[in-house]
């Protein structure tokens, strides 16, 4: 007898990953008496063991300031810290460590780029182009920027499907845009942008692009050379690593024009009461203390997520990801919100009769983690119809038996709410 439509056949976990799963201290502990099922993972990522330990090894044993000291504790940072952006250098395909800049997140590297690199340069009337799937982070700083300069925020539409309309983005691109912002992967409900269509689209009018790849880079492989984007903005948390550290990578060329964002120690060559000069970049752009332990938490990691390889997560997901599509559209009164071509990450849905916090609310009482309001991306909302909506976002530590037992939970919810 066949199957019904609406059934599907859960994903193999390759062996590797089940292996993974083990190494997450925090996925054994029990929520309201159930086991934790955590899919808010386009919120933050839990931290391997192997990115504790180092953590800890480093507060135990290495601990103290960088680029200043010659005892042998600070040498051992410096060493540390710098061996962290050599990885990042090499993770995302950058031509050498001076185009990483290290941050707190990405909302401050695109902060950071609006500030040292497009202000200088823009004007009254000028633009920015954006695209309607933003995260607020790819909106305020812009929007900011605007109220500041006189110049006009551009933003290319989508479909009823929460896909770019790319020709329109193309034809938004003009001599006046002087920058190009956008996501590789919406947060809120996982569409994939055609983002080496886009970047070459703007290289064409001479556009400069920054992608923000937050919610891409622990999913996929990227390189930023073949991706030719000059600046890629990404956060910690959200790849494994700890909170509060995050990178900027920008084309070496256009990081030596720009301006230093903070004032302050270590970002200078030298300071006279009658003027100061900058070091060259990435320091110019770090000043102060930085997130010593975050770095080096950073690299500890990249190393853990290539041992099992991003080309292994990202057919996985993909594959758990269709697994949960299935399984949620047979639900009665939910609906999936977005229905993109391609999707990473995330599913955002609505219940017909239940608001988002309180199926979150619900879903807690089962030990269910997700997400319920609006991710950051009210414009999206609004484009899309809905004020609010429920969003599971996947990680390769993820497993059909998470999407089954968050099936189960929504299903209660459904009752309830007839």
């Amino acid at each position: 007898m066949a199957k019904p439509s609406n059934t599907i056949q859960p994903p193999a976990i390759p062996d590797i990953l089940q292996k993974a799963r083990e190494d997450f201290p925090i996925l054994k502990r029990t929520v309201n008496g159930k086991p934790l099922v955590y899919l808010d993972n386009g919120a933050s990522t839990q931290k391997p063991q192997a990115v504790i330990d180092v953590l800890n090894r480093y507060y135990s044993n290495e601990n103290s300031n960088i680029h200043r000291g010659v005892h042998l504790l600070s040498v051992e940072a410096t060493s540390a810290y710098e061996e962290a952006r050599h990885t990042i250098t090499d993770f995302i395909g950058a031509n050498d460590d001076s185009e990483i800049i290290f941050t707190r997140g990405t909302t401050e590297s695109v902060n950071l780029v609006a500030h040292s690199f497009v202000e200088p340069q823009i004007q009254a009337g000028d633009e920015i182009l954006i695209t309607h799937m933003e995260h607020h982070a790819n909106i305020v700083p812009w929007q900011l920027l605007c109220e500041r300069t006189g110049a006009i925020l551009k933003v290319a539409p989508i479909d009823e499907n929460g896909a770019l309309d790319l020709e329109a983005f193309k034809n938004l691109l003009s001599e006046k845009t002087k920058l190009a912002s956008f996501v590789h992967v919406s947060n809120a409900i996982g569409v994939i942008n055609p983002v080496a269509e886009m970047i070459a689209a703007a290289k064409e009018k001479g556009v400069p692009t920054l992608l923000d790849a937050a919610q891409s880079i622990q999913h996929m492989p990227l390189n930023v050379k073949e991706l030719d984007c000059d600046f890629l903005a990404f956060s910690g948390h959200k790849i494994f690593a700890p909170t509060g550290i995050g990178v900027l990578y920008g084309k070496r060329a256009l990081l030596d024009e720009m301006r230093p964002y903070q004032g302050g120690g270590d970002m200078i060559s030298t300071v006279s009461f009658e003027g100061t000069t900058f070091k060259e970049p990435p320091s110019r752009f770090e000043a102060g203390t930085p997130h010593i332990a975050g770095a080096i938490g950073l690299k500890a990691a990249i190393d853990y997520l290539q041992s099992i390889g991003l080309e292994t997560i990202a057919r996985y997901e993909e594959e758990l990801l269709k697994y949960a599509t299935v399984q949620l559209r047979a639900i009665d009164g939910l609906r999936i919100i977005g229905n993109p071509a391609k999707r990473a990450g995330a599913i955002s849905f609505v219940m017909e009769n239940a608001h988002s916090h309180d199926v979150g609310t619900i879903l807690d009482t089962e030990g269910v983690a997700i997400r319920s309001g609006h991710h950051c991306c009210e414009p999206l909302m609004k484009r899309l119809g809905v004020s609010a909506t429920t969003r599971a976002s996947f990680s390769f530590y993820n497993n059909h038996t998470d999407v089954d037992t968050l099936v189960s939970a929504l299903k209660k919810v459904s009752i309830l709410f007839e």
